[in-house]
């Protein structure tokens, strides 16, 4: 029976990137991927997603463009070669992560895996017809979109995410049930595009997970966008009518469209048989070295439901590559511990939005007195010359030591921009800390600068 080192289940951002770093540490490995490498992220989410966002506010730029002195005349566009354009991009990207993987001569194994099973040598690990026996193993299977009981994904009318990667014209109309990041930023996208969209969303705000000025400033530029809004919303039922999808609402209305994103989080993928493995609400339990239940065995990513973003779950892998690293080759590791509130969120609508530590709520749950600084894009130099100067960013901190607990921002390259407050928060940084660095003019991060000035009302350009 072959016997290995490590076996990875799932190629997707957080299983390929663990893979390759144990190939850079010598430590040879082997990925289970039944599908293309890249996961949902490279294949039918983040990447897919963004190559539309670029084409709709693209369109949207173009038809503002008299404003900046150029004349523009019967713009349209080909709906066929945006989603062509959208393949091509995947494509590239996962033709290319596929490349480094026969470069590197890091086997993948085609196959579902079926079983696991704890014994005296290693993990036994059953597919197809076949098993194979690992020392280590790093279950990085993913989620996948969470349906509603009454109206389960068609393909045709009611959409996952991925089905609404796959379409073949642009709806007239398309109702989105949730409005969470993946919502919104649909809603961006093909409003841009001319569609007429609605959100309904069962709680009381969108994107419930950010601070709440920064949800409050989203709902207003949707609402800009002609993208109609019902919170405290829910769908209680649906049929399917002269090819339209009826959704009864629980005002007791009914509305028709030509199509419906459900939007309503996602769920742990866990598609295999593994008795011993201890799994929670959320999904695999673990601790924080990603450790499960089961000596050697390890989970990362969305199915152990802690942040499901793609650079968690690479960043997860990479720390236990190098934990593996140092039982295997002995080579130290300086450890630490992942603080999830300090890893970035970026939702990319029009405008975008870049979060990154406490909201407003929680710092004052959690510390009590704070300070909290602003700065909006209006007084922005650069903003001004791109013609973009709706939001602002907001800075928090503690108030009796100036340590930054949070950063938020909405407006243009926001997901850009968050990065700073990555590294600031990740740092422990102080306001005082952030005194002692020039931040180049003109440019956008500038707002940075002055939201956390403005923690003491010393900002420059804010009136």
């Amino acid at each position: 029976m072959k016997q290995i080192i490590v076996a990875v289940i799932g190629g997707g951002p957080g299983g390929y990137v663990t893979a390759i770093r144990l190939k850079q540490f010598g430590i040879e490995s082997v990925v289970f991927e039944k599908e293309r490498l890249g996961g949902v992220c490279l294949n039918r989410g983040c990447i897919p997603t963004k190559a539309l966002v670029k084409v709709a506010d693209f369109y949207a730029e173009m038809k503002e463009a008299e404003d900046f002195g150029i004349n523009v005349e019967n713009i349209s566009f080909d709906f066929d070669k945006i989603y062509q354009r959208k393949d091509n991009v995947v494509e590239k990207l996962v033709s290319g992560v596929e490349f480094i993987f026969n470069k590197k001569d890091i086997p993948v194994i085609k196959e579902q895996v079926n079983s696991i099973e704890k014994t005296d040598s290693g993990y036994l690990i059953k597919y197809g017809e076949e098993t194979l026996i690992a020392k280590y193993v790093i279950i990085a299977t993913g989620s996948t979109p969470k349906e509603l009981g009454f109206m389960p994904f068609d393909g045709e009318k009611i959409l996952s995410s991925r089905d609404i990667l796959n379409l073949k014209e642009l709806p007239k109309s398309l109702a989105i049930i949730g409005g969470g990041v993946i919502g919104c930023e649909f809603a961006s996208i093909f409003s841009q595009l001319g569609t007429k969209v609605n959100i309904i969303e069962f709680l009381p705000r969108l994107v419930a997970t950010e601070d709440e000025e920064i949800s409050k400033r989203l709902n207003m530029a949707l609402k800009r966008k002609k993208i109609k809004i019902k919170l405290k919303t829910g769908v209680v039922g649906s049929e399917i009518k002269d090819d339209k999808v009826i959704l009864k609402l629980s005002n007791n209305k009914e509305e028709s469209f030509d199509k419906v994103l459900v939007s309503v989080g996602r769920q742990p993928q866990i598609n295999f048989d593994f008795p011993e493995l201890k799994t929670g609400k959320t999904g695999i339990e673990i601790d924080q070295k990603m450790q499960t239940n089961l000596e050697n065995v390890f989970s990362i990513g969305d199915v152990t439901g802690k942040m499901m973003l793609a650079h968690t779950a690479s960043k997860q892998g990479l720390m236990v590559a190098s934990i593996i690293n140092e039982k295997e080759n002995g080579k130290k590791w300086d450890s630490f511990t992942l603080k999830y509130e300090n890893i970035p969120r970026c939702i990319f609508t029009n405008p975008e939005i870049g979060s990154v530590g406490l909201t407003e709520t929680q710092a004052i749950e959690k510390y009590g007195e704070i300070e909290v600084g602003k700065f909006p894009f209006s007084a922005n130099g650069k903003s001004l010359g791109l013609g973009n100067t709706f939001g602002f960013a907001k800075t928090i901190c503690e108030k009796s030591t100036g340590k930054l607990l949070g950063m938020h921002i909405i407006g243009p390259q926001a997901t850009e921009i968050i990065a700073q407050g990555s590294i600031l928060l990740g740092r422990e940084t102080t306001a005082e800390d952030v005194d002692k660095i020039v931040f180049a003019h003109p440019t956008l991060s500038e707002v940075v600068m002055e939201s956390v000035e403005d923690l003491h009302k010393l900002s420059i350009h804010k009136i």
